[in-house]
């Protein structure tokens, strides 16, 4: 049975109008005539503790993106192209029209709806520099008012809502952190002086943990403990978190660098900067608008630019680069195994998406590193393929059934790395259909993984070779071709992506996946995903200029019985033979003689 996730149905769509009701009638109490409900916590991270499923409880909704907003009788629900399937089945059209983020938009709907005079509320915490600017120009020119709240009126309406997390943080040794924190801490200082700003805020969890080297279990499969810190050019950094959380330690390691502050202590801090007119560099797109409103108003000044770890963080160093090596052949074993077994039991009877979901942890719980998944492991199989975000649940699992396809996207948590991996099989015979549209996505993955790139190049330059082939087409996918992945942090890490908006520099030491797809709604899923990473420039036979490329770290066959040969290049069939060949010869040795000969036949040159 599965350890780290649940397949529970966790929502309700027939409790939304009821809290939807509570929730205005508190509004009403306090003059406001709507608010929004964005799905985020006090970091804006993609992970959000069961206390800060803000959306969830009112919605029903249940993605990691999305934004509900109530106005007067009106109320709607905004997600992206990953979830407007799973978000029409969990949520209650009666009471939210659930709309497409970029196509309709918040703004769009609020400048249709807002009138003039009306109280906006929003929750400055829960909200971005960036995110609250657009709302006040939306609610100005509506003659609206936009209303920071004290006190978020829905935690006023939710009973039962779950209390902070309190797990335990421990240490990240040193020979997988690969740098002290004094050398992490200098980087920083430098950075402050090239920005002339005395402190930088840390809003990102992630960020707390890789500058201080330490690990927690606060959030759902992401290694970290919910706090803050403040980063001065001089002087020592303090670190806001929950005392309790730190054994002796792990307390005397932090002291080490910092000081610990309790996390509640957070707010005063800043008012201090202000007070002392500091100059505060703070990230407009994770920084809360709270935290520049409470430093702005004591008088300090806000210098907007990325938090100074972002690239320091994405940038893997020597031993973080080992570890990610060593996690994947660790996690293509159990990969491989998952994969014998399912050639072996999918169509036999009995299995459906959870079996297939838990034996696959079950595999890499076998390896004796297992620390966590790094995600809900997505499991589907015909139409459950085709939700991008799918999530199995009781109420949805699929039977394996012949003649149609499985994705599985899925990864771990190790010790020396995140993984991050994407197959999708064939069940039985696959169609000819079925076939083309999965060598098309081939093409495109295979495409990013043997580009050659210029030094400045950005993933919004290459994002378009993954989807040339289905463009060709007239086929494409809603979601972007890549992210990033941090070293036992986590899955998705910025600030570099392979995505229309992916503007960040693509630089050596970078981690990301490589992820193109295709999903046909009711019918079938299809995504291939490799991580990638980028090594350091080199010469080109014949060429006047280095050039940088991308190393594959994953290790696990693709579907040969997919793959429409006629449709692939002599050279894509030879990139498909030699890594093929590479994944047989790396982890043949470590398997036994029944997989071992399934990884023998799932090779053999096409």
């Amino acid at each position: 049975m599965a350890t780290y996730q649940s397949f529970d149905v966790t929502s309700d769509p027939s409790n939304g109008p009821a809290r939807l009701a509570l929730l205005r009638a508190e509004l009403d109490a306090r003059g406001l005539d709507g608010f929004l409900v964005p799905r985020a916590d006090e970091h804006q991270g993609e992970y959000v503790a069961p206390g800060s499923e803000r959306l969830a409880w009112l919605t029903g909704f249940t993605g990691s993106a999305g934004i509900a907003a109530t106005l007067g009788d009106k109320a709607a629900l905004f997600v992206d192209g990953r979830y407007t399937i799973q978000a029409a089945d969990q949520v209650d059209a009666s009471a939210f029209e659930v709309l497409h983020l970029i196509e309709h938009g918040l703004d769009r709907w609020l400048g249709d709806n807002l009138a003039a005079g009306q109280k906006l509320g929003y929750d400055p915490w829960l909200h971005t520099l960036a995110g609250r600017r657009k709302l006040q120009k939306v609610a100005e020119k509506a003659g609206a008012e936009l209303v920071a709240v004290e006190a978020n009126p829905l935690d006023a309406v939710w009973s039962d809502r779950p209390g902070p997390p309190t797990a335990p943080v421990h240490i990240h040794p040193p020979e997988l952190a690969g740098r002290d924190t004094v050398d992490k801490l200098t980087d920083i200082a430098e950075a402050l002086a090239e920005n002339d700003v005395d402190v930088s805020v840390i809003t990102q969890p992630d960020a707390l943990a890789w500058i201080f080297n330490i690990r927690g279990g606060d959030l759902p499969h992401v290694p970290v403990t919910l706090g803050f810190a403040v980063l001065g050019r001089e002087g020592r950094p303090d670190v806001f978190l929950d005392p309790a959380k730190l054994s002796n330690e792990v307390r005397a390691h932090i002291e080490t660098y910092a000081t610990i502050h309790p996390r509640n202590a957070f707010g005063g801090h800043l008012a201090k900067l202000g007070e002392r007119a500091a100059r505060v560099l703070l990230s407009p797109q994770v920084g809360a608008s709270a935290i520049h409103d409470a430093i702005v108003e004591a008088g300090g000044t806000i210098v907007e630019g990325a938090e100074p770890t972002d690239m320091l963080k994405a940038i893997k160093n020597e031993a973080e680069q080992a570890g990610a090596r060593a996690a994947h052949e660790r996690d293509g074993v159990a990969m491989v195994r998952f994969l014998a077994w399912l050639n072996r039991e999918a169509l036999s009877g009995g299995c459906d998406e959870i079996a297939a979901a838990q034996k696959l942890e079950a595999l890499r719980a076998e390896t004796g590193a297992l620390r966590d998944i790094s995600f809900d492991t997505i499991s589907g199989v015909g139409p459950n393929g085709a939700i991008v975000h799918y999530r199995v649940t009781t109420a949805t699992n699929r039977s394996f059934a012949p003649n149609t396809l499985y994705l599985v996207d899925s990864g771990a948590q190790y010790c020396d790395g995140t993984t991050d991996i994407t197959r999708t099989v064939a069940l039985g015979t696959p169609s000819a259909d079925m076939r083309r549209a999965y060598t098309l996505v081939l093409k495109g993955h295979l495409a990013i993984g043997d580009l050659r790139f210029p030094d400045g190049t950005t993933g919004a330059q290459i994002d378009a070779l993954a989807r040339q082939f289905l463009w060709q087409a007239g086929l494409d996918y809603d979601h972007g071709t890549g992210h990033g992945v941090g070293s036992y942090l986590s899955v998705h890490e910025g600030p570099a992506s392979i995505s229309k908006r992916g503007a960040t520099t693509l630089q050596p030491g970078m981690i990301l996946s490589n992820e193109p797809g295709y999903y046909r709604t009711g019918a079938f899923g299809i995504r291939i995903e490799n991580l990638v990473l980028i090594g350091e420039p080199e010469d080109v036979p014949g060429g006047d200029k280095q050039m940088l490329s991308f190393e594959t770290l994953t290790l696990a066959p693709y579907d040969r019985r997919l793959i429409d040969t006629g449709v692939l290049s002599a050279h894509e069939r030879d990139l498909v033979d030699a890594y093929h060949t590479r994944v047989r010869e790396t982890l043949s040795d470590q398997l036994n003689d029944t997989d071992r000969a399934w990884l023998e036949a799932a090779t053999a040159p096409l």
